[in-house]
């Protein structure tokens, strides 16, 4: 190296920027950079937390307040692993003042920081908080600098006392780097953080550490099998909460008390204090409603039951709808005292009537709003096309006999509307609800238990006005002689009159009892919830929060650990709500855990996924590479511009980002984050040949269009939906108590005498009812504080490339458009399966919510996250 350039690398050297001649800097020039911070007050809504604001206010007219220090982007220490130059502490300003608050709590600061120019442009910042009590900073934006214009930093987080820190609390700016591309002052600062995140191996952990370690499903209770490590009981893996070991059995965690509802996850991972207040107002108040009931009950003949629909129908009587959904729920205690004091003529502590009796109290039992709920209801990702005649089993022979299934061409052919078998599997018209192969394992263990239930198959006839028709449900129960000599069948067929036609309503009960606890356990919970958690904890502790790819995934992981935690604890734990309420019981989770050996990440995908259940077929001149079988298929017609939507967006952002199939391949935080998602998050499934390989754009563009649709849309599609049509139990019943009734027994002739009595015994009874409907009115509302798909809570600055956030704004604009179109196709009468017999419209993948109702049951809008 030639002097002049020892020179210029100690003393500061650079090129002039007018005459291209060098000059040297030997005097700093030090300039003051004006920022606004905003941040949340933990104390906001926090009544125990006024003695440390007090003692915060003290600290800060000594002058200990919240300091901040500018780090350079592009100046290094060589003396310090060449880290960016760190900048004079700044405090914050006025925090003693009465400031005038943003939204939702948020307030705005003043910091000025003295800055030596001749370091470079600020690229991170180091925060101190030497306050008594946490704040939520949520973003900084400096002004004008000399040559460069604003920087914006997008916090989003909670930051602590630092001395409960052993490190540094440092945020980045917005501007995305991949791995190899980040600025060499910048570097080891991003490699530290992400050291932070992964832990050191601390076995406890506390509500202000930052850790994502994984954790097998080891905390449901030491009565029930620990879910994933092992080839009996696989399972995606969950956020590690550090409880300690379980006394009675130290290979289980141990359990908070069941009022205790504080689990770790760690803190930017957890709600907003405004969705906490949210989802405690309107857990006391639904499960508030159980009480008139049960209490009215305990003078009842028949104790626990609902004798009458007109039983079950009193439960909403009184509810106005659009009163109910005009209020808010910001404040818990204002909003319990709001329903107890009710000034608007509505009814004490009543349910919301569900959508599918809002219009007509009994369109529900209709075969066509049976058949059309498989496709435009709740769970509408069950039904598949029948490819062989008689329905088949993909059981072993050996365990478990001959599983065909009994369905005769004679008991279908008379309802084919003038076709045969043959012609009709031919024209590709037959469809089947199964739900047998994944309950015959257990159906003798969950009929030991007060539960009484079938192994079901529905066989359905897609009719010219494109609603389809039931031809017959098989009820299957094992053999008396044991699983191995097979099955005993009863096949039932449509029926109008007389007590074959009470036959045929219970009949349809049992299919609805297998759905409703399938899609709970299996489509929503499984698929959604649990699947999407390992992606989490990989993206967290592998992609630096300027990675681009973590930028994009960012908002779809919003409040999912913290739901997925109160899921574990109050839910699906040994003796929950769902043991309670679902016919398969104390067997619940080990049930999914079998489900999940057939899971397959790329059948996620929803074209694939339509495929691979025979609804749809490859289609090149289709819009979306495939054509449905079913044309009026509400979900899957709404999905696909959704889908479709998503991966255009994710494509264009990607294209941006990675120019070559060789910048993939390269890419170390995007190579590490997809082998430990693979080999640790789903571990289980690790060995499994259909994991993409991750080398070139198509395989990430369609992975992160998977993971983006399963959080966002398909959960919207499962979860929303849930109170609209569940919230009436006898439609979505999910415990089934009584098996059929034989001729010549005591309850076949109440069948004849009372076939409504019957079918209330034998389905859900009155305190898991209720329970149910609680629940699910609680996981079918939306909060207050929800960004949709489209949205994000600082659209214009999570990023500082132009690209970027145009195509996003391009990505919103389309959404819109598309649920324009939704909007038109239901107002369209060619279109039957967008409102059935019970008139209620297909709106569960709008993107958007109502705008007049910006939370509450609303039955629409697409969520980014899993977040309840």
């Amino acid at each position: 190296m030639c002097l002049t350039e020892v020179f210029r690398k100690c003393f500061g050297l650079k090129d002039d920027e007018r005459t291209g001649s060098r000059r040297f800097f030997t005097e700093n020039k030090i300039i003051k950079i004006r920022g606004t911070v905003v941040l949340q007050k933990r104390n906001l809504l926090d009544l125990n937390d006024l003695g440390a604001s007090l003692l915060d206010r003290l600290h800060e007219i000594s002058g200990k307040g919240v300091s901040l220090q500018l780090i350079s982007s592009s100046n290094p220490q060589p003396e310090n692993e060449m880290r960016g130059k760190i900048g004079k502490a700044a405090y914050l300003e006025g925090w003693v003042k009465k400031i005038t608050p943003l939204t939702a709590g948020l307030t705005e600061f003043n910091v000025t920081f003295e800055w030596d120019e001749s370091i470079g442009t600020p690229g991170a910042f180091l925060i101190k908080n030497f306050h008594h009590s946490e704040f939520f900073l949520k973003t900084l934006t400096l002004e004008d600098i000399p040559g460069v214009g604003p920087v914006h930093f997008d916090c989003h987080s909670w930051v602590y006392p630092s001395k409960r820190y052993k490190y540094d609390r440092i945020f980045f700016s917005n501007q995305s780097y991949l791995t190899c591309d980040t600025p060499e002052p910048l570097r080891k600062y991003r490699e530290d953080e992400l050291k932070v995140l992964r832990g050191d191996g601390t076995e406890e952990f506390r509500k202000w550490d930052r850790v994502y370690e994984y954790a097998t499903y080891n905390d449901l209770g030491t009565g029930r099998p620990i879910l994933g490590g092992s080839k009996e009981f696989p399972y995606p893996r969950r956020v590690k909460t550090g409880r300690k070991p379980s006394r009675k059995d130290p290979n289980y965690e141990s359990r908070n008390c069941i009022a205790n509802i504080d689990i770790y996850s760690p803190r930017d991972e957890r709600f907003s204090q405004l969705k906490f207040s949210d989802f405690l107002a309107i857990t006391a108040k639904s499960l508030g409603r159980i009480v008139g009931p049960e209490i009215k009950g305990l003078f009842s003949k028949t104790p626990n039951e609902f004798d009458t629909f007109e039983d079950v129908l009193r439960l909403y009587k009184g509810y106005d709808k659009e009163l109910a959904a005009s209020r808010s729920l910001n404040c818990m205690n204002l909003e319990l005292l709001k329903e107890f004091f009710r000034s608007d003529g509505e009814k004490f502590l009543k349910y919301p009537k569900p959508d599918v009796i809002q219009d007509e109290e009994f369109a529900w039992r209709s075969d066509e709003e049976f058949a059309r709920e498989m496709i435009a209801g709740v769970n509408p990702v069950a039904i598949s096309g029948l490819q062989v005649f008689p329905p088949t089993s993909k059981l072993d022979p050996t365990l478990y006999g001959d599983q065909t299934s009994s369905i005769t061409e004679e008991h279908i052919e008379k309802n084919l509307n003038g076709l045969t078998v043959s012609e009709a599997l031919e024209q590709k018209r037959l469809f089947l609800l199964d739900h047998h192969d994944e309950l015959i394992p257990y159906l003798n263990r969950i009929n030991g238990t007060k539960t009484k239930c079938y192994a079901t198959r529905t066989v359905l006839f897609l009719q010219d006005d494109g609603t389809l028709k039931p031809l017959a449900i098989e009820l299957n129960l094992i053999h008396p002689y044991g699983e191995t000599h097979g099955i005993v069948s009863q096949v039932i067929t449509p029926a109008q009159e007389g007590v074959e036609a009470s036959i045929w309503q219970l009949a349809k009960a049992y299919v609805v009892v297998n759905d409703s606890s399938c899609h709970q356990l299996l489509s929503h919970w499984l698929c959604t919830h649990a699947a999407i958690e390992p992606f989490i904890i990989a993206t967290n502790r592998q992609m630096s929060v300027v990675h681009p790819i973590h930028k994009i995934l960012k908002p779809h992981f919003r409040d999912t650990m913290n739901i997925n935690a109160l899921a574990r604890h109050i839910l699906i734990s040994q003796g929950g709500y769902v043991e309670r309420i679902v016919f398969q019981r104390e067997f619940s989770m080990e049930f999914s855990s079998m489900t999940y050996q057939k899971w397959v990440f790329t059948e996620q995908a929803l074209p694939e996924d339509l495929i691979t259940r025979g609804v749809a077929v490859r289609d090149s001149s289709e819009p979306h590479g495939v054509r449905l079988l079913i044309e009026d298929y509400p979900y899957a017609v709404d999905g696909l511009e959704i889908w479709s939507a998503i991966k255009e967006w994710v494509h264009e952002y990607c294209s941006f980002y990675y120019p070559t199939d060789e910048s993939i391949q390269g890419d170390t935080e995007l190579q590490a984050w997809w082998e430990e998602l693979r080999t640790v998050g789903h571990g289980d499934l690790k060995d499994e040949p259909w994991w993409p390989k991750m080398r070139n754009l198509s395989e990430l563009t369609q992975s992160l269009t998977t993971i983006i649709w399963t959080a966002s849309a398909l959960h919207a599609a499962l979860n929303y939906g849930q109170y609209p049509y569940a919230g009436y139990h006898p439609n979505r019943a999910t415990m089934s108590r009584r098996l059929m009734p034989e001729p010549g027994t005591k309850e076949y002739t109440e069948l004849v005498e009372d076939p409504d009595a019957v079918f209330l015994k034998t389905i859900t009874s009155q305190l898991p009812a209720l329970l149910g409907i609680s629940l699910i009115e609680i996981l079918s509302t939306h909060s207050a504080d929800e960004f949709y798909l489209g949205e994000r809570e600082n659209p214009e600055q999570w990023t500082k490339d132009a690209a970027a956030l145009e195509a996003f704004k391009k990505f919103g604009e389309k959404l819109k458009r598309i649920e324009d179109r939704m909007t038109e196709m239901n107002t369209e009468g060619k279109w039957r399966n967008r409102h059935g017999p019970v008139q209620v419209p297909y709106t569960l993948l709008c993107p958007y919510n109502l705008p007049s109702y910006p939370m509450g049951l609303t039955g629409r809008g697409i969520s980014n996250s899993v977040s309840i």
